[in-house]
């Protein structure tokens, strides 16, 4: 299980996600990122960001 906090890379942002791989919790953060930040695109540095701070489930 992996997990992700977007206060990580949005300071303020209180959501967490969990997930089984990274590609699920990528796809929680699109989501997340369009709803609720507004993101009509998601780019390569935010993606790379998320990525860095995904981190396994202790």
């Amino acid at each position: 299980m992996k997990q992700f906090s977007c206060g990580d890379v949005v300071p303020g942002c209180n959501a967490k996600f969990q997930a089984n791989n990274e590609d699920s919790i990528l796809a929680l953060v699109a989501d997340h990122a369009t709803h609720d930040h507004g993101l009509t695109e998601i780019p390569d540095s935010l993606v790379q960001q998320v990525r860095q701070h995904i981190s396994l489930v202790s």
